[in-house]
């Protein structure tokens, strides 16, 4: 029985990953050990992974999907902090207001909540 999934982004700089993942999502550093650091919190989630041919409403396929209770919130911080935004805040027709983001590796991460 699979019990969590673990995503690895490869980096030779870990300290990029503290202001979009720390400082803009909220996540608490959970482990760092200097070659690995882990980013979390003690919400409790299900184990999904899911495989796309594209987005949705023909975008790019992004790394990540995270969801938030705020979209809207996280979109002015991530705005504010200069990083670069591919595709703006939207209703989706699936239920869910969502935008994607470059994270500091250049990442394509779906940034979303359900309405």
């Amino acid at each position: 029985m699979v019990k969590r999934i673990v995503s690895n982004i490869k980096t030779e700089d870990l300290s990029k990953a503290d202001l979009f993942y720390q400082d803009i999502l909220g996540l608490e550093t959970i482990m760092d050990h200097g070659w690995i650091k882990t980013f979390g919190n003690h919400e409790e989630a299900k184990v999904q992974i899911s495989f796309a041919a594209q987005g949705g409403n023909d975008t790019k396929v992004p790394l990540l999907s995270i969801e938030v209770d705020n979209a809207d919130e996280l979109y002015e911080k991530v705005k504010q902090a200069g990083f670069e935004i591919t595709y703006p805040i939207t209703d989706e027709d699936w239920g869910v207001r969502r935008f994607f983001v470059k994270d500091p590796f250049g990442n394509l991460i779906n940034i979303l909540s359900h309405q």
